[in-house]
């Protein structure tokens, strides 16, 4: 599994899936941190869930490279999206529907909910 770090503070983060966008760059010659991503996807859990979104978030931000951010539950049908702007504001875009998408531009990706979830079944919330 490749991590990320701060190289300044030598703070170590385990995302669950990283995009690169071209040559990955290492922090050291043992080639298992990475300092370049593009989008950094985590999946939540009850556990984690609040570092995933405060601490993990900011210090990922300190990256040049990262741009995108998703966020995904395993509770129910739900991927949040952060993408940053050209002015360095970041715009959040939440996708419930499990038939709906989400489209990740720094990609050129769309990413439909129903290939995310496709092997998960959530349980019936009425009961039925």
């Amino acid at each position: 599994m490749t991590r990320w770090t701060k190289k300044k503070r030598g703070l170590f983060a385990y995302p669950d899936f990283i995009i690169v966008c071209g040559e990955p760059i290492y922090h050291d010659e043992q080639r298992d941190v990475l300092i370049n991503p593009k989008l950094i996807v985590e999946v939540l859990s009850p556990s984690t869930e609040a570092y995933d979104r405060d601490e993990k978030f900011r210090r990922y931000q300190e990256l040049e490279s990262f741009t995108d951010y998703l966020l995904i539950s395993q509770e129910r049908p739900r991927v949040e999206h952060f993408a940053k702007q050209p002015d360095g504001q970041w715009v959040y875009h939440i996708e419930t529907d499990p038939t709906g998408s989400l489209f990740i531009l720094s990609v050129n990706c769309r990413i439909p909910l129903s290939e995310v979830y496709e092997w998960v079944s959530f349980p019936n919330p009425f009961g039925d």
